[in-house]
Parts: structure tokens; C-alpha cells; sequence
């Protein structure tokens, strides 16, 4: 296996690289972060349901308002 290395830059939590750069679709690629300390970082995942069919527990009525 034959590799190569560019430098790129995290924004918006996506990898940019640079515009020269051209890889082809489905490659398979590593990222390495140098002086990351990851005991610095959170993930707060969106919650789920245990029972997805529970799901009608939380159905809303809208109503109309008294208007001020």
C-alpha cells in the first residue's frame, strides 16, 4: 500500500483540502491530527427512542393562541 500525505484544514467539521487536490470517489482515506488531546472534546449525541413505535407519545395539537 502506497500512501501520500496532504494537509488540510477542519471547517464547519468537515476536512478541506486544498483545491489542487483531487481524489477519486469512494477512496479510501486516513485522518491523522497531530498534538490533538482528545480529553478535550464532547460528543453529544441526539437522543433516541428504546421503543421507535413510542413515538406517538409525543404527538403535538396546535392551537390557535389568544391574541395580546
Amino acid at each position: 500500500m502506497s500512501t501520500t500525505t496532504y494537509e488540510g484544514v477542519v471547517k464547519d467539521g468537515r476536512v478541506s483540502l486544498p483545491e489542487s487536490v483531487r481524489l477519486p470517489e469512494s477512496a479510501t482515506v486516513y485522518v491523522v491530527v497531530p498534538n490533538f488531546d482528545a480529553q478535550r472534546t464532547a460528543h453529544v449525541g441526539s437522543p433516541r427512542l428504546v421503543n421507535p413505535e413510542d413515538v406517538r407519545d409525543f404527538r403535538k395539537r396546535v392551537t390557535k393562541g389568544r391574541g395580546r
